[in-house]
């Protein structure tokens, strides 16, 4: 039984199964490019990166540190951990162009024990992550609208877990003596984006293309108006609480990188996936990483870093800085920008489920193509259920912490599968090979676990409770079901 729990699933035969999946392949390099900007560029530099300056209080005492002015460093921590990952997605999704992310690769390099943990954990990973998206989106809309003096009900728009937090649950309407929090403008959102994906990838890009430079522009104003404004002794002092500020800061802000990882589930709707996948990946992951450290930078210089809590940062450093007229703007842009940053990783959920499926591993349903618009319509409408019903009860907080864990673990393994196909298969033609494999690939699994000790312990429980789940959901039914065994008692009778 253990050496079934590692069987392999051969890089020639993903290779060919990708071939002929039926989804249409239309996506170019700039189209990939796009989609990791609309991905990486939303819920972290608009949402997250109040938190992870000031740190995060729980009934007046502190959670985690912040990095305070030092966020930018803190950026630069990042952008240098996932350029070291992403240049080991790069090698592998330029070998095995194939929907399914992390999850495929450690397939074809660690086995399916490895994989089937990975699969699940990027289940967790992008449904708790689009669930806070949700919910900053939310926040930044009611906040667009208060502009214009328009205020929905609390119940409305915050989660049953925020309405705890924020002690108001008395305040909340009763129905049988339970309390009603229904995040209203959430749900929306989730289900729009939901009706694009179903309608086709070529559509979903490009209304991504259009929100990407949408949001782009905005930032482009944060940054012009905003360094008029800059008064360099806010960035006094830089680091308040020294490494660990900086340390747990990063580990906050992960949520904003996690973007690459969506592109990579795209392979098979791809033109040219050698090519394009690896430079979709890169060049979206550099771009992004210099946008978030110069609005870091002029966020923090605007205003004393101390006032950058809440859910809508940059706003709100419009706000306290006296530019009314471009805090709705900055509230739009936050708007479009989570919306694409919604739409990517919607779009990335379903395609995991939909390889696990082809695998055998989950039900065979999930991985139904729609007759005319070739998309996972069922997968997709599942997802998007589950985001909204999410969305509904879940702090903020609490979705970002589960998100990074589970995308630091899922980058960790794919810089180790990198090595184990080195290992396993050295001949093998790679249109793109990580420079230096043997430095950076381990390197950058130490880094991913190095930022996973700066998330709290209720983020490591809560992750191993999921992935106990999953135990118990891969010995029920994967196992004996996955598509690996029928081709081994194939090969077995052919011996």
């Amino acid at each position: 039984m253990i050496g079934s729990l590692f069987r392999i699933k051969r890089v020639s035969d993903l290779v060919k199964q990708g071939e002929t999946s039926g989804m249409r392949r239309v996506l170019t390099a700039t189209d990939l490019t796009m989609l990791g900007i609309g991905a990486v560029i939303g819920a972290g530099i608009f949402g997250s990166i109040g938190t992870a300056a000031v740190g995060e209080f729980k009934d007046g005492m502190v959670v985690r540190l912040g990095a305070g002015p030092a966020l930018v460093i803190s950026f630069l921590l990042l952008g240098g951990v996932c350029a070291l990952c992403g240049l080991c997605y790069a090698e592998l999704t330029s070998m095995i162009p194939v929907a399914g992310s992390a999850y495929t690769y450690s397939y074809a390099t660690l086995g399916e024990f490895v994989a089937w943990i990975i699969g699940w954990d990027l289940i967790l990973e992008y449904a708790v992550g689009n669930m806070a998206v949700a919910i900053s989106w939310s926040d930044y809309f009611t906040s667009f609208l208060r502009v214009f003096n328009i205020e929905f009900p609390y119940w409305l728009t915050h989660s049953y877990s925020t309405a705890h937090l924020d002690h108001k649950l008395q305040d909340l309407p009763h129905l049988l003596g339970i309390p009603i929090a229904i995040n209203l403008p959430a749900i929306a959102i989730v289900g729009l984006i939901t009706y694009v994906l179903v309608r086709g990838v070529r559509e979903s890009a490009r209304t991504n293309n259009v929100m990407v430079l949408i949001k782009l522009a905005v930032l482009a104003l944060f940054i012009g108006v905003g360094s008029m404004y800059v008064d360099p002794s806010n960035w006094q002092p830089f680091a308040p609480h020294g490494w660990a500020g900086i340390h747990q800061g990063a580990a906050i802000v992960f949520f904003a990188y996690i973007g690459f990882d969506a592109v990579s589930t795209a392979a098979e709707e791809t033109i040219n996936p050698q090519r394009s996948m690896p430079i979709g990946i890169l060049a979206s992951l550099a771009i992004c990483t210099v946008i978030y450290c110069i609005v870091g930078l002029v966020a923090t210089g605007v205003v004393p870093y101390t006032q950058l809590g809440g859910a809508d940062p940059l706003a709100r450093v419009f706000e306290l800085a006296g530019i009314t007229w471009g805090q709705a703007i900055i509230a739009l842009g936050a708007i479009i920008s989570m919306s694409a940053v919604l739409l990517v990783f919607q779009m990335g959920q379903p395609r995991i489920l939909y390889s696990m499926s082809r695998d055998g591993l989950l039900p065979k349903w999930f991985s139904r193509l729609h007759p005319k618009h070739q998309t996972p319509h069922l997968t997709t409408m599942l997802t998007g259920l589950v985001v909204a019903a999410g969305a509904m009860v879940m702090d903020v907080n609490m979705a970002y912490d589960l998100t990074n864990i589970g995308t630091l673990f899922a980058f960790l393994v794919v810089c180790l599968g990198v090595l184990a196909l080195r290992i396993r298969e050295p001949h093998r033609p790679r249109p793109f090979r990580v420079p230096f494999v043997w430095v950076v690939a381990p390197v950058g699994a130490l880094a991913c676990l190095y930022t996973m000790t700066g998330l709290p312990r209720t983020a490591w429980e809560r992750f191993g409770i999921w992935l106990a789940i999953g135990l118990v959901v891969y010995f029920l039914y994967g196992y004996r079901r996955s598509a690996l065994v029928a081709r081994d008692e194939r090969e077995r009778g052919t011996a």
